[in-house]
């Protein structure tokens, strides 16, 4: 096996592509760190990862960072806003320069698409990525996947429903690709200006109505501020029409479950009293959070 495919299984740049083994064996591992004895080990001891956030961020970066402290590595975090990038140093040129000083594997953020698939034909440490614009966030997608699996034992005819801002949504793509990779069915719902288009042929857009009916109501975060001037002038409007109510909520099944990929806007796409309601596992995906990322950053570095 060449340099390139070893680092090729060991990048993580999204779900679409990953098969459903390599899926599974990421959570299976995930299980693992999850029950193990003791919270903080030596198994990376003596490695060094950057974690490189060129877009703020709070769950996943200290997400990140409590997953490699457990596993014993040494942290180098990093911030774009009291950075060189600040001066005009590209995203390249700041990798390239970690890089050289002896890092051994990557955690990257980053707003634009379509770089980290370049940059991964030019770094030769490991990248795990941590969202990239509106394209993917695979740890997000893997840590809801592990939630569901935790509550309904597989995914073999579920329905998972997707509700939101779908076409800003990076957890969505993930979800998306590894869901139906996984044998789920996938559903979005989305007024007609928060829609992406391009993923109309691979999940249908159903009605709030449907997607109350499935086994799985996830709901994105609504970014209003992108949306000005579209058919929402307000917050209370997204509620009334989009918002995951009390009142929807007593209408989904007794075995369904919410799930949030977080941060969430109270009383806009969640009512406030649903976040932390018995069918709520909101809190649950962010704790799983921190197992998944075990499991992807021991696959970077093994």
């Amino acid at each position: 096996m060449t340099r390139t495919q070893l680092l090729s299984d060991k990048h993580l740049l999204g779900t679409k592509g990953l098969s459903a083994e390599e899926l599974t064996s990421i959570l299976d591992r995930a299980a693992y760190w999850e029950q193990y004895p003791v919270k903080v080990t030596g198994h990376l001891q003596g490695r060094f990862v950057a974690n490189m956030f060129f877009e703020n961020s709070t769950r996943t970066r200290f997400s990140f960072e409590v997953a490699e402290k457990r596993l014993g590595a040494e942290v180098l975090n990093f911030t774009a806003a009291v950075s060189s990038v600040q001066k005009g140093e590209s995203i390249y040129d700041t990798v390239r320069t970690l890089e050289s000083m002896g890092i051994d594997a990557g955690v990257i953020r980053m707003k634009p698409n379509g770089l980290l698939p370049e940059l991964v034909q030019k770094i030769k440490v490991p990248l795990i990525n941590a969202g990239d614009g509106n394209n993917e966030h695979p740890t997000q997608a893997l840590l809801d996947l592990y939630t569901i699996r935790q509550t309904f034992g597989g995914f073999k005819g579920l329905h998972v429903a997707i509700i939101g801002d779908i076409q800003h949504s990076r957890v969505a793509r993930s979800n998306l690709w590894a869901l139906q990779t996984l044998g789920a069915r996938v559903s979005f719902c989305a007024p007609q200006g928060m829609r992406a288009d391009e993923l109309g042929e691979h999940a249908p857009y159903v009605t709030i109505d449907e997607a109350l009916s499935a086994d799985v109501v996830m709901m994105l975060r609504v970014q209003l501020e992108r949306h000005e001037g579209t058919l929402f002038g307000s917050a209370e409007e997204y509620r009334a029409a989009y918002g995951l109510t009390s009142e929807r909520a007593a209408r989904m099944a007794p075995h369904a479950i919410i799930m949030h990929p977080a941060p969430f806007n109270r009383n806009v796409e969640i009512d406030d009293e649903l976040v932390e309601c018995e069918k709520s596992k909101i809190f649950t995906q962010m704790s799983n959070g921190v197992p998944i990322r075990m499991a992807v950053i021991e696959r970077a570095l093994s």
